[in-house]
Order: C-alpha cells, then structure tokens, then sequence
C-alpha cells in the first residue's frame, strides 16, 4: 500500500488538514452565529468561549496558519469537552457521546505535532521552515 499511496502523503495530510479545520470552524459556526442547525449560544459562556477556538481555530488550521499552536490549543479544548461533558456519562465514548471529542482532539494533536505541511500557508510565508523547530517538515 505504501508504495501505491506513499508519494502522495503530502497531498493526503493537506486534505486531513483542510477538512479537518473546515468541519471544526462549523462547530464554532454553529455556536456563534446560530447557523447549520442550532439556536446559538452566548458569546460570554464556556460554550461561547469553545465556539470562538473552533470557528477562529479551524479556520486557522484549514489555511495552515500558526498550526502548531491552533491545533494544540484546540486538542486541549477537544480533552477538556470531553471530560466536563462526556466523561460524567460514563467511561466509553462510544457510549456517552464523546467518541468525536475524542477524534478531534487526537486528529489536532497529530496535526500540532506533524505542523501545516506543505499545502499551507505556514509553508508559503515562512518558506518550507517548521515555525515551531526552525527545521524543515520531516515529510
């Protein structure tokens, strides 16, 4: 498989980044401005608060601007939805609704680690340099 799909990691991880940010920032959309099926919350709540990461946090991501740092902010966000709203529900996420806090926080713990990759903005300003390391993406 690696030799059929392997040179086309780059362009894979670009696309994971991409709809990975876009259907995050929906999350925030949702949140702040009462679109895609919900009533909206209050700007100045917890949830207000999580919907400004994922609407800011997921744009951000799905550009590939200051990577590393969005996506490791809002895997923390993903851990702490998860144990103040699933967690108390019980153990599994699978059962007590946490299995995309879950995936989501970490999807952006990978990308933090891995940083924007090539089909980014980071990649386009800072010319090929990891913004966190000062070296180039391992891949």
């Amino acid at each position: 498989m690696n030799l059929w799909l392997g040179g086309q990691s780059d362009r894979f991880y670009g696309a994971l980044r991409i709809v990975g940010g876009l259907l995050f920032a929906c999350h925030g959309a949702q949140k702040l401005f009462g679109v895609l099926g919900s009533d909206g919350v209050a700007l100045v709540s917890r949830a207000g608060l999580a919907g400004v990461i994922e609407f800011f946090g997921g744009g951000l991501v799905a550009f590939g601007l200051f990577t590393p740092y969005v996506a490791f902010i809002m895997s923390g966000q993903m851990a702490a939805a998860y144990f103040l709203a699933h967690a108390p529900r019980g153990f599994w996420p699978i059962m007590n609704g946490g299995e995309l806090a879950v995936l989501y926080c970490f999807l952006f713990l990978y990308i933090a680690a891995r940083g924007a990759g090539t089909f980014s903005l980071d990649h386009v300003i800072w010319g090929g340099k990891d913004r966190v390391f000062g070296s180039a993406p391992t891949s």
